[in-house]
Formats: C-alpha cells, structure tokens, sequence
C-alpha cells in the first residue's frame, strides 16, 4: 500500500505562519533593523511538507544570500521551536505561486516525499529560455553575425583559446562545467572580441535552454548605474545571477568601486555556482592592476588563455579569409600571391592591421584601375610598414618569449622562486625590459612581482657583464630580440 503525506491543514499552516512571525522578530533583535530590512523582512512561510519547512523569497539573490549567509541559523531556530522540522529550504515566489493554506499546497503527495521538479510548483528558474542575448529583460551588447567559429582564423598562437572556448560553446546538456572563469587574454586585433561572440552565438545555439549573456564591461557599468539610478538594483542582480553563461568582453574598462563589488559578487555566486563565466581583456588578471585583487585572485584561479602574436602561417591565412570575402564583392578582383606573402611578411601586428591591409589595396585597385602589386602595397600600406620598423615589445611580449625560450612559465618569472633555472631567466627579460621598452625601473619591478627597482639594476648591470663574458649568453640575448621583432 501507498504511503500518503498527511494533508496539512489551515491549523497547522497558521500555527508555522506564527512560529515564523516570532523567528523573524528574534532575528531582527539579532541582527538590527538594517539586516532584518535587507534579507529577513519579506521572507514567508509557504508550507511544510514531509518536516520540511518552505520559505519564499522575493528574488533568487535573496534565494542565494539567505542560504548561503543565513541557513543555519534560521534552520537551527526552527528546529529549536519545532522538532518536528528537519530541513528549511528557499524557494523564490511568483505570480503563478500558490500560497500557503491553498488546497494546491497542502494536497497529498504520493511517497511521502517532499515535492519534485515534476510536481512542485513552477519556479522562476524554470522559465523559458530568453532570446539570443538576453536575459531577463537584460538586453546584452550587440552580436557581430559574422564573429564565428567558422570565421576564426586557427593557429599554433590560439590554439589552446579555441579549443577551450568550443569546449564551453559546444557544451551539452547536463555536462560538467570545467573551465570558470575561462579568461582569454591578449593584446589589441589578436581575436578576443571575434572569440568571445564565437562563444556567445554558438552557445545559445547548441543547447537552447541556456540563459546566455554576452555584454562588454562598459554596457555592464552603464545597467547598473542604470539600475541604481532608479532603484532597481535587486532586480539587476537577480537576473545576473540567474544566467547560465556570463560573457564580459574589454575588462581592463571596469571601473567604480561600486561596479568591481558588484561584479566581484557575482562572479562569486555564478563560479561557485557551477555557471559559465567568459571574461576576456587585454592583460592577465594579475596586470589588471585597477581591479581588486580579490577580483584577480579569482580570476587567476580559473583557465587563463593568451591569445599571442600571430605567425606567418597564420598571417597568411587571415589574409586569405579577408581576400575571398573581398572577392565574392568584386568577382573579377586579382589578389597576386607574391601580394598575400609580402604583406604576410610586412604587416605582423595584429588581425586588425591585415584587415586595413586588405581594405586599402582592393580599394586603389577599384577606384584607380591600377593592378595590386607590390610596388602598390608599399605605398599604400606605408605607415604600417614604418610602425613595424619602430614598434617596440611589451613587457608582456618579453616575458612570454623568454619563459617559451628557457621552458619556464610566466608565472615563474614574477614570482618569488630563486632557483637558477628561473632567475637568470627573470633577470634576462628584466634587461629586454630595460633596454626595448621605454618603461621606468620602478615600473619593471611591479611587473616582475613588485619587485623593487634596485633589483631590476641589479639584474639589468649583471646581464650587461655577462653578455661581454659569456657567448652563450650573448647568443641567447639576440636569439630573444629576433623573436621579438617577428
């Protein structure tokens, strides 16, 4: 025979209501008016089924906050004046809830078990899935059509960005989330923006009950000086903390002490939460120095990808998506190869420039009737060819060559480990620092770890000396600089 779950009646309800009343009361002489006004006050009781006590709340931040910050000790008041009760749970209200005393709440259950996802009453989180790009009500940054997969230019410099952000696109349904905060990071036209749009259309589109939310760091700072403007703020985190996959594209803009606070909790709750969070900048989290380094902690603790110069192979190969598109505009356009491999060679900034590349020759050739030649290019590309001749590295760029040349990781060189095999290193690309970059000593040090600047001389005057002693080391140093100049 079938177990049945006693119904509860209105009695039983009103007696609970009252149990809740005097917990709340004891609460606020606990915690002050202040807490009580912010998380206690619009709780209420729903029912009790099989010794579980439902209570609802508002918003699902105030779902979150009371479970995580507040559970145990309401849960332990509860047991204290009912011993009866053995579990407290949070559930968000809606206009669609039945309320406490219904004959909806206090119907019998078979099993004697407490409600399911089949049978309990629909919840906010069960709502359908919002459009492309939104979530809420919260409309994200505008999505390129043409930022794809298919459209992304692979190689040997990103390949390790690609396949873990496929690896978050493509995820299926009920998969374990790997990699959050996934942080892609680079210098300006590498791909991050293209990357993260690849992220943001795909997703949505493998798995379509994925809340999915692409917006750069400024539209984020713009929703919610909005949202505190017009008082709103509550609402703005509920829908925040609600999304499944959480994109912010340009972190490096992030400013206010108030926004980094609210970005810093919710990536909290989305992380720990087992959601996807996708944030790309312009530096690794460790160089964004205007974050809090909370933020950068937890950053850092998830997979950082660089997206880093690309190569010749790679070069050639954006060249060529941009000529064909180029092409099916203008069908009779030539684009010579010995064309494609000058400018592959000549223009080694970024994706950007060869775009600008592209563009400028195919319009002298359409607005001038003149072949694209060789001859051609160097004249119209001019000031990109002179900006490679002056361009000078980055620190960045100098610490990345250097731990690939001696095997070392970046995080080795900034840090406080003073083994032989990771200081020479260090102390190497603290004098490429010095002698290509424009930076001050002071400056270098913070980027090697804070160090101070009398340890940036030290290691700029050994170097020196060494370089006049020791061949190899001489060898080492140009081997560096050519690598720099690709």
């Amino acid at each position: 025979m079938t177990d049945v779950v006693p119904v509860i009646n209105d009695g039983e309800n009103d007696r609970r209501a009252e149990t809740w009343r005097q917990i709340k009361e004891d609460l606020r002489n606990t915690y002050g008016d202040d807490i009580y006004s912010s998380w206690f006050k619009n709780i209420e009781y729903e029912t009790c089924v099989a010794s579980i006590v439902e209570l609802s709340t508002p918003t699902a931040f105030v779902r979150h906050w009371n479970q995580n910050q507040y559970g145990p000790d309401i849960a332990k008041r509860w047991r204290a004046a009912d011993e009866d009760v053995s579990e407290i749970r949070f559930t968000v209200r809606t206009s669609l809830r039945p309320r406490a005393g219904k004959s909806s709440a206090s119907a019998p259950r078979q099993g004697g078990q407490p409600p399911t996802a089949a049978t309990a009453p629909r919840r906010q989180t069960d709502a359908p899935a919002a459009p492309a790009n939104s979530a809420g009500g919260l409309e994200g940054s505008p999505l390129e059509p043409r930022y794809s997969f298919a459209t992304f230019a692979e190689g040997a410099s990103n390949a390790l960005a690609v396949a873990a952000s496929k690896k978050v696109a493509f995820a299926q349904p009920g998969e374990r989330v790997q990699y959050t905060p996934l942080y892609v990071c680079g210098a300006v036209g590498l791909g991050k923006t293209h990357l993260l749009q690849a992220i943001a259309q795909a997703a949505g589109t493998t798995n379509q009950s994925r809340r999915v939310l692409y917006v750069t760091a400024e539209h984020f700072m713009y929703r919610f000086v909005n949202a505190m403007r017009i008082k709103n703020t509550l609402t703005f985190k509920d829908v925040l903390r609600d999304i499944d996959v959480l994109i912010i594209d340009d972190l490096q803009f992030l400013n206010g002490a108030k926004v980094q606070e609210e970005f810093g909790h919710t990536l909290t709750v989305l992380v720990d939460g087992g959601r996807q969070v996708v944030i790309a900048a312009d530096r690794p989290p460790a160089d964004l120095e205007s974050l809090e380094s909370r933020i950068r902690s937890r950053l850092g603790g998830g997979l950082v990808v660089e997206l880093e110069a690309p190569d010749y192979a790679m070069r050639r190969k954006v060249l060529e998506h941009r000529i064909d598109a180029q092409k099916e505009i203008f069908s009779e356009l030539d684009f010579p190869e010995e064309v494609v491999d000058f400018v592959s060679r000549s223009v080694t900034s970024n994706g950007r420039d060869l775009d600008g590349a592209v563009n400028r020759l195919v319009a002298h050739n359409q607005l001038t009737s003149l072949p694209i030649t060789i001859k051609m290019a160097e004249n119209a590309l001019r000031d990109l060819l002179r900006a490679r001749e002056t361009r000078r590295p980055k620190i960045e760029d100098i610490q990345r060559v250097v731990s690939q040349h001696y095997g070392v990781s970046r995080q080795d060189l900034v840090s406080a480990r003073r083994t032989r095999t990771i200081v020479q290193p260090r102390q190497i690309a603290m004098y490429l620092s010095k002698t290509l970059t424009p930076r001050s000593l002071p400056e270098i040090g913070r980027r090697f770890g804070n160090r101070d600047h009398t340890t940036v001389l030290h290691a700029v005057r050994k170097i020196d000396g060494m370089i006049a002693k020791e061949p190899q080391i001489a060898e080492d140093i140009e081997t560096l600089k050519r690598l720099l100049d690709n």
